[in-house]
């Protein structure tokens, strides 16, 4: 019995197509825990839907996927100096962000990263002039803009890219090929009409893979379920159960990723009550759990084991049997399933 990732496969490949159709040329992404699915299955997806390139996250995961993609690999972060190598064939591209970098890059295949307001990195608007000696060195396959997801200070998004159109080609650098991220597909295609000769490359994970939510369901098996009385004690822990109900031991522990959440961004004043609230029962060892049973989310009986939770089912929902599953509400690039079912 296993924590199981359900995909409904002809409804997730057909949002993979509406994506292909807005963006043109898109870069998939496949990177850290590979969104949920593995390295291996977005892989051959790729393949199956016949793109030529695939974006990696490291230079160690572009020695993993090279096995089972065919195509040119594009790894995300950059290269630095003294970094540890990793043997890559000749496929694969590295992105680089300085100019010391470009020039460490002799005779590699190369995407310069520009300082996007992210300010992540990027090369700045002054190191242009110092390109041009550093480029004949390299196969340079096109600039980069890593953009934000919000922008709350109401600037645009296609005048950040336009405005390092017009810094690139007044530095006289090549614009055949510009990757961008997180554009919207009307903006995209503004900005391939406003730049006929450049080849504008969306690279996109999270929209590709996950942008429809209703493909997907996580579910954990009940492995074993317990009657306790209020005052019993249970656990490691040895803790009092609060109320009359039963303990349910679910598929889907610590090494699974539940229980392991990362921070979340709070906008607004209910979202951060909530996440006062939250801290606050956490205190006193109450967490809910990301398992629904009869439609509720439930609480944690204790903290997540490694391969289990054990639940609280309180004595006024349905008895839960050994063999049924609970829908768990996980996100995919913190999550690592013992099996996945297509149907």
């Amino acid at each position: 019995m296993a924590l199981t990732l359900y995909v409904d496969t002809d409804r997730w490949r057909a949002h993979q197509q509406s994506v292909i159709r807005q963006f043109p040329g898109l870069v998939p992404v496949c990177k850290g825990n590979g969104y949920g699915f593995g390295h291996e299955r977005l892989a051959e997806e790729v393949t199956g839907f016949g793109s030529d390139i695939l974006a990696v996250g490291t230079t160690y995961e572009a020695a993993r996927t090279k096995d089972f993609f065919g195509g040119d690999l594009l790894v995300l972060t950059p290269y630095r100096r003294n970094e540890e190598p990793v043997p890559l064939p000749d496929r694969v591209i590295r992105s680089v962000s300085s100019v010391e970098g470009v020039g460490l890059m002799r005779g590699a295949r190369v995407v310069i990263e520009v300082m996007s307001s992210m300010k992540r990195h990027g090369v700045t608007e002054e190191d242009l002039g110092k390109l041009h000696a550093a480029i004949d060195e390299v196969r340079l396959e096109g600039f980069a803009i890593h953009l934000p997801l919000d922008r709350t200070d109401g600037t645009d998004a296609v005048d950040e890219v336009i405005g390092w159109m017009d810094r690139l080609r007044a530095a006289r650098l090549p614009l055949h090929t510009m990757f961008v991220s997180h554009l919207q597909p009307d903006e995209f295609r503004q900005l391939q009409q406003q730049f006929p000769q450049t080849r504008f490359r969306a690279r996109i994970g999270t929209r590709l893979w996950l942008g429809d939510p209703g493909a997907t369901e996580y579910r954990g098996a009940i492995l074993d379920v317990t009657r306790v009385a209020k005052g019993d004690r249970f656990g490691y822990r040895q803790q009092r159960s609060a109320a009359d109900g039963w303990l349910a031991v679910v598929a889907g522990g610590t090494s699974h990723g539940v229980g392991l959440e990362a921070p979340k961004a709070l906008q607004g004043m209910t979202s951060r009550a909530k996440g006062v609230a939250r801290a606050g029962l956490a205190t006193v060892n109450r967490n809910l759990s990301p398992f629904l049973w009869s439609g509720k989310q439930r609480w944690f009986a204790e903290p997540p084991h490694m391969q289990v939770s054990i639940l609280f089912v309180p004595d006024d929902a349905p008895e839960p049997k050994v063999g049924e599953e609970l829908v768990a509400q996980l996100r995919h690039t913190t999550t690592s399933v013992d099996r996945t079912v297509d149907h």
